[in-house]
């Protein structure tokens, strides 16, 4: 493997690091190439200093290292201590502008809001407590995208239905926690419950991340009917 590639893949996996929280497009195709160029330089280093053995043996045991986190067994995630980080970080997101694919601070639309939301508390969480369980959520979260219609489908059972249906402006709250998702029946949009009859949404009519009350909130969202659901992470047991 020739040094100049080395060096290319290196600064690849570099600028990954830095570019893909602040992309504002969820793309496969940079998530791969950032693991490729990690992966190669990673490869190349190695060749390069197999002759040395306190290199070498750096360049084994670090890649081993950095998996521990995510191979750490974890124990049960404490439901409510994870929700209120998660609706925290998605008010944090308040006013970022409305941007289609999009899940960071640049740009954000409606399904990315709640899923960059519970992604970061799970790292959070999993940093807190060494739970591996955490810390394989948030990989899995960060593969696999999830539009609004797959969370209102149970994508990879991310979701479950909490049998609340209607429109957000007339149905019965009582049963919502904080965090629970309102799926349009129609799966092209998905609001958050923020509590106290509040919704949070990246709106793509207003082209912002706002929170308003369901009921005397004007927006047109809270006229279309739609179906509720729960992570997972966050039912109670």
């Amino acid at each position: 493997m020739s040094r100049r590639l080395i060096l290319i893949c290196t600064l690849g996996a570099v600028a990954g690091i830095f570019v893909i929280p602040l992309n504002p497009v969820n793309s496969m195709i940079l998530r791969l190439a950032f693991l490729g160029c990690f992966v190669g330089a990673w490869i190349g280093y190695t060749t390069l200093s197999w002759k040395r053995k306190p290199l070498r043996v750096a360049a084994l045991i670090l890649p081993l290292l950095a998996a521990i986190p995510f191979i750490l067994t974890g124990g049960k995630i404490d439901a409510n201590e994870l929700r209120q980080d998660y609706v925290r970080r998605m008010a944090e997101f308040e006013g970022t502008k409305y941007f289609w694919g999009g899940e960071s601070s640049r740009g954000i639309d409606c399904s990315g809001l709640p899923r960059r939301a519970l992604r970061d508390a799970l790292l959070a969480y999993g940093a807190r407590h060494f739970n591996g369980r955490a810390f394989r959520g948030y990989v899995e979260q960060w593969w696999f995208d999830a539009s609004a219609k797959a969370l209102g489908e149970g994508y990879r059972n991310y979701t479950s239905p909490v049998g609340i249906t209607g429109t957000i402006h007339e149905m019965d709250y009582r049963d919502l926690a904080p965090g629970d998702l309102a799926v349009t029946t129609s799966g092209v949009h998905v609001l958050a419950y923020a509590g106290d009859g509040r919704w949070i949404q990246a709106d793509p009519g207003i082209r912002a991340v706002v929170t308003l009350d369901g009921r005397t909130g004007d927006n047109g969202w809270f006229l279309t009917p739609v179906t509720t659901h729960r992570w997972q992470l966050l039912a109670q047991h």
